[in-house]
């Protein structure tokens, strides 16, 4: 019996302990659920009107089925690649979200050093609560990516391709799917703010969440730090977003290719036609999203639009794809199908929620293990032999 049980040492840290038991992103989504306050978590976890695309991208993901390849030696699956000439330990990244510090204190400094740590390329928000400077410098050789929002405001959209270019970002992501903002409805009926404002609900909250609330009140208040500065107009949610212009075309998206000095891509639901346009125009890839199902929903899922966009525009053009990335099964499936790699949102946020920049490490660590395991059950051993052997790997449901 003495042989047969074998006691774990006690993990007394209840953190720790909880996020050596998170093997899925469903663990850490119900850690970040019980460690927020209602609203902040359903700013996370909901999208847009009725959540029809919310849900549907990750149900495209599911409606794959891999079938695969008997009697291969897997026994040293190699995940290492490139992304857009970067060099990276997995087919992964993680994608710009807004409000970060709104979720965990420690903010967008703490996703930027878990991803440089994992070897990952990080994209920072125009909406983030932390400068682009400040990003820089908490994890300064790191990969660092810009998403860009063009503003109605011109002189401003300039001043921060300019800034992200000093500041040593290598990538920009220009966002298309903002002409307005997507009606959402669980933030509406939450009163979600930034800064916060204290309802009779948030108080509520307060009292259910005090761990959250202390460390809120400990660090500086929350703003949209890369718009933001002395003298400067109080942005909130709801201003802030009007001044995302709907009239951005074309010729927009070709006078900041002349003024970024770097990689730049396109980012939103990118039709085929749109994506030769793009490449066209000297860009060097595209990000296929519908922004999580958080802009137009009922939208199709991003990685429906994979294998169609790999087709018209060939293979030396980057195609990267989120929008309902859950398991590193999807991240295999989407390889399959002809993307370069995969970027999650949800899922680092309640990461980060869970545990900080360590929760962080641990979804990284659980995302790339489980792509791993899914290439060796596949029987393909490199991220190039998965990509080119694709289309006999996965079928459809």
């Amino acid at each position: 019996m003495r042989a047969l049980i074998q006691l774990k040492p006690v993990e007394l840290n209840r953190h720790r302990r909880h996020l050596a038991a998170a093997h899925t992103t469903e663990d850490f989504r119900l850690l970040a659920r019980r460690a927020l306050p209602r609203s902040v978590f359903d700013y996370i976890d909901g999208g847009a009107d009725e959540e029809t695309s919310l849900r549907a991208n990750v149900d495209a993901f599911r409606r794959r089925r891999f079938v695969p390849r008997a009697l291969t030696d897997v026994s040293a699956p190699d995940l290492n690649m490139k992304i857009l000439g970067q060099a990276v330990s997995a087919p992964l990244g993680l994608a710009p979200t807004g409000y970060t510090r709104m979720i965990s204190a420690l903010g967008e400094p703490a996703v930027m050093s878990a991803a440089a740590a994992a070897g990952l390329p990080y994209v920072l928000s125009t909406m983030a609560t932390t400068s682009l400077e400040d990003v820089a410098a908490a994890a300064p050789s790191a990969e660092r990516w810009f998403q860009l929002y063009v503003w109605k405001d011109r002189t401003l959209t300039e001043q921060l391709v300019q800034r992200a270019a000093q500041s040593g970002y290598s990538v920009l992501e220009i966002a298309v799917d903002t002409a307005a903002s997507g009606f959402r409805v669980r933030d509406v009926r939450n009163g979600l703010t930034i800064p916060p404002a204290l309802t009779l609900s948030s108080l509520v909250d307060i009292g259910m969440r005090p761990r959250y609330w202390t460390s809120m009140l400990r660090h500086p208040a929350l703003q949209f730090a890369n718009v933001s500065s002395d003298g400067s107009p109080a942005y909130t949610i709801e201003n802030i977003t009007s001044q995302f212009d709907p009239a951005v075309t074309w010729d927009d998206v070709a006078r900041i290719r002349d003024q970024w000095p770097g990689k730049i891509v396109i980012k939103g639901p990118i039709r085929a036609q749109d994506a030769v346009r793009a490449r066209e125009l000297g860009l060097d890839g595209v990000h296929l999203s519908n922004h999580g199902g958080r802009q137009l929903d009922r939208s199709i899922a991003p990685i429906d639009l994979v294998s169609p966009v790999r087709s018209a525009v060939g293979e030396d053009f980057s195609i990267l794809v989120d929008s309902g990335v859950r398991h590193g099964a999807d991240i295999a499936t989407a390889l399959a199908l002809g993307a370069d790699a995969c970027f999650i949102g949800r899922p680092y946020l309640w990461a980060l929620a869970a545990g900080g920049q360590q929760g962080v490490s641990r979804l990284l660590q659980v995302l790339s293990d489980q792509l791993r395991r899914t290439m060796q059950l596949l029987g393909v051993t490199s991220i190039d032999q998965l990509r080119c052997e694709g289309p006999s790997l996965v079928t459809r449901d």
